[in-house]
């Protein structure tokens, strides 16, 4: 996984959230990663749960690490190793990593500086978070596949919040040492969960306040969701736009209530999408239109401007397009991260050291 912000003490989110039966972690270990599935050695760190090296995780719950002293620079790749004695059927997992993961064949290789690999997955299971210098304040990004980096390549660390890390650290300097937090989930939804869109986690309503409010540090979140709510609705009577700004006024007074920031995010062109209908793109316009003259967030991220085609205002520019008109390409996700307003983080005057773990 890809740090954003650097550090000197690192600890690990474990989830056996979806799972039906317990997860039995017998050892764990994090390093700075080298290459493939090779982390360098002297920075491998073994991660105990209470002092314990093992941990059993019941069904239905999460576990963090203890935290450990690591040297972590901005933007390293961290190698993280879970020995699994037992089964463990993979009920908790984040699909659409765009990363490679290894698994080894049997056997405890967690304090291997080269695991041998058996086969590689595409997606993370069970580590769900690592948290780096916990006295720094983060930003979160709740959403659906345009968060999650889907039209991106793998092993690029080219999503927007990717590169909205890279743009705060070079252009605010101290002041940009703010964490970024991806929690994208492919197919997410905001108001509701659809059994059509497999694996695509809890409707963001529902794990909002496990998935950012409880997130170490969090000040600042960035809400682009809401187009895969009227991609599943009816074609012909889509979602109402109302439902819709419903939901985002339920984040904002959630998000506030914490004393968090609430960047707002205008939903992308899709015309040429497999989903797209003028009904929708007709909710999609006024949902949109709310943003921009409601005020209610405490910024705006105008994701269609900074995408959509000047000639065709329904349509993703051109050179942004993934190929499938609605995920943008590397380009179209720089150009996200580039329009995210800065005003916010300058102004907040927030002080280093407010949370710490």
């Amino acid at each position: 996984m890809r740090a954003s912000i650097g550090g000197a003490r690192v600890r690990i989110r474990v989830s056996n959230e979806m799972g039906s039966t317990a997860l039995r972690i017998g050892r764990a270990s994090i390093g700075l990663r080298a290459s493939g599935a090779s982390v360098n050695a002297g920075s491998l760190r073994e991660l105990r749960f209470g002092g314990a090296a093992a941990i059993t995780i019941p069904a239905g719950t999460p576990a963090m690490s203890d935290p450990v002293d690591l040297a972590v620079p901005a933007q390293a790749d961290l190698a993280v190793s879970l020995y699994l004695p037992g089964s463990a059927p993979g009920t908790t997992l984040h699909n659409v990593a765009l990363q490679s993961n290894y698994l080894s064949p049997g056997g405890d290789y967690s304090t291997t500086a080269t695991m041998p690999v058996a086969r590689t997955l595409a997606s993370w299971p069970f580590l769900t978070e690592v948290d780096v210098e916990g006295s720094l304040p983060c930003l979160v990004a709740p959403g659906d596949s345009l968060v999650d980096g889907q039209g991106s390549p793998a092993n690029t660390n080219r999503r927007w919040p990717d590169y909205l890390a890279r743009r705060l650290q070079a252009s605010l300097g101290s002041a940009g040492r703010i964490g970024v937090v991806n929690r994208g989930i492919s197919g997410n939804s905001m108001l509701k969960d659809y059994p059509t869109a497999l694996l695509a986690g809890r409707a963001a309503l529902e794990r909002f306040d496990r998935d950012v409010l409880a997130t170490s540090g969090v000040r600042y979140l960035v809400t682009l969701i809401g187009i895969n709510d009227i991609c599943y609705s009816s074609g012909s009577n889509p979602i109402p736009a109302s439902e819709l700004i419903a939901g985002y006024r339920q984040l904002i007074a959630r998000a506030h209530a914490r004393g968090v920031a609430i960047i707002g995010a205008t939903l992308p062109p899709f015309e040429g999408f497999v989903y797209y209908t003028a009904a929708r793109e007709a909710v999609r316009r006024s949902v949109n239109d709310w943003m921009r003259a409601s005020g209610e967030f405490d910024a705006l991220l105008d994701t269609e401007a900074a995408l959509r085609d000047p000639a065709r205002r329904t349509r993703l520019l051109a050179a942004y397009d993934s190929g499938d008109h609605l995920h943008p390409n590397d380009a179209g996700y720089l150009a996200i991260a580039n329009a995210v307003p800065l005003a916010p983080f300058v102004a907040s005057g927030l002080v280093a050291g407010e949370q710490a773990f």
